[in-house]
């Protein structure tokens, strides 16, 4: 059996590598976009996120004067080296270990002598963060010295939106589907079988084509652009998939327990109340995780049902619009994207714990 220990010890090596450059894979962007976030917009648009680290880069030590008369179609002697301006904006290498370069345009600029050097590019800010939630006023000082005033994006308020929606969202389909797993379980009524089969069957339609009917009937009721139209929404396609992991839970609680309780006396509701929820907490935790990260994610659900005024939107629509309009600022898409997925990743860890075992529910039989 030796050559199965060592076959077997062999896969969970590969495993494990491939596992670790997966889980860098993920790590390193996000620790791009979380420099980014905290940097300045100057640095963002002339360096790149790993100029954090150690590295060797051109740093400069004076300034020169620029020439008198210099024009962008002659070359310019600068310190002995004659260059046209566009070499010395990309920058000229003397021979001794230094550079020419020009930052700026061709008035307002200046020429700087650099050298190699290691350094690091700690300049952090946290105005970033400030500007996008709150909304103030701001400058960005560019690179040839130039200043430039905007207003921030306020997403405070889009925040508050996305947990107004996200929070009754998760926690209403959770207790009915919780409710129908207990009854289709341990409770018997005709037709049990079947409607349990065109609950599952449900799970198979897209969610797309149920759009426009249910708009028409909640302009029809008059609640739509409110955020009880949302929360039915993601209610209505929560609860197939909700009732079936739950159902696999339940299903499999034992018997003794129920017997027992109702030999004492209990009704059908103090048994769920005071032993299923108890018991199915790691189910209720798996689902809470899918539910919550896909209605604080959504984009297209919040967008029909509730609308893209400013009183209502949701943190996906603030940003969506962050990017049509500011496109080239980095340094705010990065504080607003970083915003957004902040509240999902506390989720997922604080729950993390049940995901497993609530996912493996029912899987294994007898």
């Amino acid at each position: 059996m030796s050559w199965y220990r060592r076959l077997r010890r062999r896969g969970e090596v590969i495993a494990t590598v491939v596992l670790f450059l997966i889980c860098v894979a993920w790590f390193i962007p996000t620790l791009g976009l979380l420099v980014s976030s905290f940097r300045f917009a100057a640095d963002i648009q002339t360096s790149g996120w790993w100029t954090v680290l150690p590295h060797q880069d051109w740093v400069a030590t004076r300034e020169i004067v620029i020439p008198e008369g210099a024009t962008r179609d002659t070359p310019i002697t600068v310190e002995g080296v004659t260059a046209t301006f566009d070499e010395f904006r990309a920058g000229v290498e003397t021979g001794d270990g230094k550079r020419l370069s020009w930052l700026g345009n061709l008035r307002a600029g200046r020429i700087e002598v650099q050298e190699q050097q290691w350094t690091m590019n700690l300049d952090f800010t946290t105005e970033n963060y400030q500007n996008v939630i709150s909304g103030k006023e701001f400058t960005i000082v560019r690179e040839d010295g130039s200043k430039e005033t905007k207003k921030g994006d306020d997403m405070g308020g889009a925040f508050i939106n996305s947990l107004i929606v996200a929070i009754p969202s998760t926690v209403i389909p959770i207790l009915i589907a919780a409710f129908a797993a207990y009854g289709f379980a341990w409770m018997r009524f005709p037709f049990r079988r079947v409607f349990f089969i065109m609950i599952v069957a449900v799970l198979v339609v897209p969610l797309q084509i149920a759009l426009v009917p249910i708009l028409r009937d909640y302009v029809a009721l008059g609640i739509n652009g409110t955020f009880m139209a949302v929360w039915l929404a993601h209610t209505g396609f929560g609860l197939p998939l909700a009732t079936y992991l739950l159902y696999n839970y339940i299903s499999e609680l034992p018997r003794d327990i129920f017997e027992s309780a109702f030999i004492d006396g209990a009704s059908h509701f103090s048994i769920f109340w005071r032993l299923v929820i108890p018991l199915s907490v790691p189910a209720l935790a798996a689902f809470a995780i899918f539910q919550f990260l896909w209605v604080w994610n959504d984009y297209l659900v919040a967008l029909i049902f509730v609308g893209a005024t400013p009183d209502v939107q949701v943190l996906t629509q603030r940003l969506a619009e962050i990017v049509g309009s500011r496109g080239n600022d980095w340094h705010l898409l990065t504080a607003g994207a970083f915003i957004s997925f902040v509240v999902p990743v506390m989720v997922f860890f604080s729950l993390q714990r049940y995901f497993v075992r609530g996912l493996m529910a029912g899987s294994v039989k007898g």
